[in-house]
Formats: C-alpha cells, sequence, structure tokens
C-alpha cells in the first residue's frame, strides 16, 4: 500500500466519525479486526465491535468532533495525533450526562491489512476526559 492509500483511508475515517457514520465507519476494517481502547474492558472485535464502540461514544457526546492533528504513515500502519471534542449529553462509563464540554487528546496506531483496519492500539485521555466533567479535580 502506498502512503497516499493510507491517507486517503485516515481522511475517509475522520470524515466518517465526524458524520457519525457508523456504516462508513465500519467499511473500513477488517472482517477480524481488533481493537484495544484504554477505556474499555474488552477488545472490539470485527466491523459490529467497532460500530459498537463509536456509537457509544456518540451518544455520550452527540456533537462528537475529532480533529487530526499529525498523520505518520508507512506501507502497513498509520499513528494519528487525534483531538476529540465534544458535549457530554449521554450516559459514558456508567457516568450519567453532565452537559459539560470536553476536549481530550488520544493517539491511534492502525495496523493495515490491504486497504482495511485490522488492528487499532487507541490511547487516550481518560483522566483529562474525567476532569473536564468534573469527576477527577484539576491537577
Amino acid at each position: 500500500m502506498m502512503p497516499e492509500s493510507a491517507n486517503e483511508i485516515v481522511s475517509n475515517l475522520i470524515q466518517a466519525y465526524n458524520a457519525h457514520d457508523l456504516d462508513r465507519a465500519a467499511r473500513h476494517y477488517t472482517a477480524d479486526y481488533e481493537g484495544i481502547d484504554v477505556a474499555s474492558a474488552a477488545p472490539h472485535r470485527g466491523p459490529e465491535g467497532i460500530r459498537q464502540s463509536l456509537a457509544q461514544y456518540f451518544q455520550a457526546f452527540p456533537d462528537l468532533e475529532f480533529t487530526e492533528e499529525q498523520t505518520i504513515v508507512d506501507t502497513s500502519h498509520i499513528v494519528q495525533v487525534w483531538t476529540a471534542s465534544g458535549t457530554h449529553r449521554g450516559t459514558l462509563m456508567n457516568i450519567p450526562p453532565t452537559g459539560r464540554k470536553i476536549k481530550v487528546h488520544g493517539v491511534s496506531v492502525l495496523t493495515l491489512e490491504g486497504d482495511k483496519i485490522r488492528h487499532g492500539y487507541y490511547v487516550w485521555d481518560v483522566a483529562g476526559l474525567l476532569r473536564s466533567i468534573g469527576l477527577l479535580p484539576e491537577l
């Protein structure tokens, strides 16, 4: 895969996320996809797993938007630094809505198989999210 193709995948994925289009986003993942999210107890599996994970976040933050800060690609990997912002209007991690605005930073490390994502590793500022919604004190 050429880096241009990986860049297209990233661009299309961010567009699907920001449109909250679960089906469009899920098409970017292999049938045997595995995703590790530091905020989840178990890995996401397959397109349905990523669809369910995204649906949780979109339900909790109906205005959730991702901004691509930096992307590094090679022949089979994408590393993306991103910022997510939104308003906490639904339950997330058993935390009822607070109506507070959040802005968190994260990194996604994606492994490609052909033109789809086979594995994802998502490290993001969960403590920053909890501070934003008032569950942790400011440091």
